[in-house]
C-alpha cells in the first residue's frame, strides 16, 4: 500500500456496511515508524443493538494506540463503527470485538479502547480492553469521558 490511497475506501464513494463482518478496515503506512506517539479516535455517538431486546445502545468509544508500521485509516473506521448500528451484541462483546479487529489489522505497539456505555436499566457498563504495553516515556492522556452522572 502506498500513501496515495490506492485500493482503499478513502476518496471513494462507500456505502455503510450492513454488518461488522461485511465491513472492511483499511490501514496506511506510518510515515514515522520507530517514533512512539499516541494517536486517538473518539466516537461520541456509537450505536449498537441489544441482542435481546433489539433496542439501541449508545456509547462513546475512545481508541488510543501507538502505531508501528501502520495507521488505521479513519474513513474505514467510521464505516466499520457505523456497521454496528444494525448489529446485536452486548456492550462487552462490541468493545472487545472492535479492539481485536483493529489490533489484528494494524499490529500496533500498544492499543487500548474504552467503551463508555450509557445506562440501560439504570446501570452504565463501561468496558476497557488493552493490548501490549505503553512504551516508557510515551504520554497517553486520560480518555476524558466522565464517570456516569449524565456523562457530561
Amino acid at each position: 500500500m502506498d500513501m496515495t490511497g490506492e485500493g482503499l475506501q478513502l476518496g471513494r464513494v462507500s456505502g455503510v456496511p450492513q454488518s461488522p463482518e461485511e465491513a472492511v478496515l483499511d490501514r496506511v503506512p506510518n510515515a514515522h515508524p520507530g517514533t512512539h506517539y499516541v494517536a486517538r479516535f473518539t466516537c461520541p455517538e456509537f450505536t449498537a443493538l441489544c441482542p435481546v431486546t433489539g433496542q439501541p445502545d449508545f456509547a462513546t468509544l475512545v481508541i488510543d494506540y501507538v502505531p508501528d508500521r501502520f495507521l488505521l485509516e479513519s474513513k474505514s473506521l467510521k464505516l466499520f463503527l457505523f456497521s454496528f448500528r444494525n448489529h446485536g451484541s452486548f456492550h462487552e462483546s462490541c468493545t472487545v470485538e472492535i479492539g481485536k479487529r483493529i489490533v489484528d489489522l494494524i499490529q500496533p505497539v500498544w492499543f487500548r479502547i474504552g467503551g463508555y456505555w450509557y445506562p440501560r436499566g439504570g446501570i452504565p457498563i463501561d468496558v476497557f480492553w488493552q493490548h501490549g504495553t505503553l512504551p516508557e516515556g510515551v504520554w497517553a492522556p486520560d480518555q476524558g469521558v466522565a464517570n456516569y452522572k449524565g456523562r457530561g
